[in-house]
């Protein structure tokens, strides 16, 4: 072989090994990022997984975005995110003894999987709660229960003609700011809780009140109030339930509980609302001879959402209002509501009943109200919290195409010298 083919040859060589380790380098350089890519796709698909479990499980006690309820406690805390796993794990799993904290392992006769328990643990690290609230509404699970009640200014003013009244007084408050969630209006108990303004409780002795109310009451949703309520304000409620039939009906009354809504449930509940209400109620629900309007200003003042959730389920008798609640889910008559309340702002004062002719009824016309989008509530956490994973950016670089172009590139180059030395050889 001579020394220039020789030469020639080598070059060819090594430009095809330059090629293939340029590639193979980049491959290694990129690895990093590649694992932190598929570390973070792994993550979000957990957290997608253990945001329904939450709706499913959780909320009823933890709230719509694991803000807490009453004595249960948030879980969209500092101090849970920087919480060791294992210790987190094993409070889900095994639950707290003598609190309403249940056992969720199956292994401990729970409902929930090992892999379901750890997703739920990811979600208190790492979990966005504002996306989890979302997805609570959006499924029809938000706990619709009020959680705090103003009391009657008139009939609270009246309890302190009454013997030791300033305790009653200052009871009934401690009672519609904590305890009205669950135990209801002047409470009569609600389908989660017991009434307490009842003589059978009033008939136990003021010794197992308190420490009912100061420790729970283990395997119920009560929990233990010391570690929220003073000793003071665990007596005077004390005082409340034995002494509430000298409390007038009203004292507490039940508040207005609104629907919570979010983009995609205002926007199913226009949807819903074209396709079954508008017939009736006018497309803009500004009403037609055959139903009342529910666009104006006296209507949506005056009507809570609860109120308006239960017409809908329920139906009005002796109207052509049906009931919709064997028709429709929880969540599709929720997002129904919700988007009839976010007229309210416009509404007009006196309704303009929409009457057939011209282009036909309003039935017939393709006429639908685009959902108004919610104002931000507040995004995800950034990275870099306490608890949240730095996410970084990832290139869109395959290593494989760059390992194939360098494979390409060398038989070009290949072929191409070994040309033209075949031609300054002929």
């Amino acid at each position: 072989m001579k020394p220039k083919t020789f030469l020639i040859e080598s070059l060819i060589g090594l430009g095809g090994l330059f090629l293939i380790v340029s590639a193979l380098g980049i491959y290694i350089l990129n690895e990093p990022n590649r694992i932190v890519a598929a570390q973070n796709e792994i993550l979000s698909s957990q957290l997608d997984d253990a945001m329904t479990l939450y709706a499913e499980n959780c909320s009823v006690c933890h709230g719509l975005r694991g803000e807490g309820i009453g004595a249960t406690p948030p879980l969209d805390s500092a101090a849970l995110r920087t919480m060791p796993y294992d210790d987190l794990y094993k409070t889900i799993a095994r639950g707290r003894y003598q609190t309403a904290m249940p056992a969720w392992s199956i292994e401990d006769g729970g409902p929930l999987s090992d892999y379901q328990i750890d997703e739920l643990t990811t979600l208190i690290l790492y979990g966005d709660w504002t996306k989890t609230g979302e997805r609570t509404v959006n499924l029809g699970l938000a706990p619709l229960i009020p959680f705090t009640a103003e009391p009657d200014p008139a009939l609270l003013a009246e309890l302190a003609n009454l013997p030791d009244g300033s305790t009653l007084q200052a009871a009934v408050q401690l009672f519609a700011a904590n305890c009205v969630a669950c135990h209801g209006a002047d409470g009569l108990g609600t389908g989660i809780a017991p009434a307490l303004n009842d003589p059978a409780v009033r008939e136990k002795s003021a010794e197992e009140i308190n420490r009912v109310i100061t420790y729970g009451s283990a395997g119920t949703l009560m929990a233990g109030w010391s570690n929220a309520l003073t000793a003071e304000d665990i007596s005077a409620l004390t005082t409340l339930i034995q002494r509430w039939d000298e409390v007038p009906l009203g004292t507490i009354p039940a508040p207005n509980v609104p629907i919570p809504v979010t983009e995609e449930s205002l926007a199913l509940g226009s949807q819903l609302f074209a396709a079954n209400c508008a017939r009736c109620h006018g497309p803009e629900g500004q009403g037609t001879p055959r139903a009342p309007s529910l666009n104006v200003k006296s209507f949506l003042t005056q009507t809570s959402d609860l109120a308006i959730q239960q017409i809908i389920t329920q139906g009005v008798p002796g109207t052509a209002m049906p009931a919709w609640g064997d028709r429709m889910t929880a969540a599709e008559i929720q997002a129904i509501v919700g988007f009839i309340r976010q007229w309210e702002p416009t509404a007009p004062e006196v309704a303009v009943i929409t009457r057939p002719g011209g282009g036909g009824p309003p039935w017939l016309r393709n006429e639908t109200n685009n959902a108004n989008p919610l104002p931000s509530t507040g995004g995800p956490r950034q990275a870099g919290q306490a608890g949240q994973p730095a996410t970084q950016t990832v290139p869109s670089l395959d290593w494989r195409l760059l390992l194939l172009v360098g494979v390409v590139l060398s038989l070009a180059f290949t072929l191409i010298f070994t040309g033209l030395f075949s031609l300054k050889q002929t």
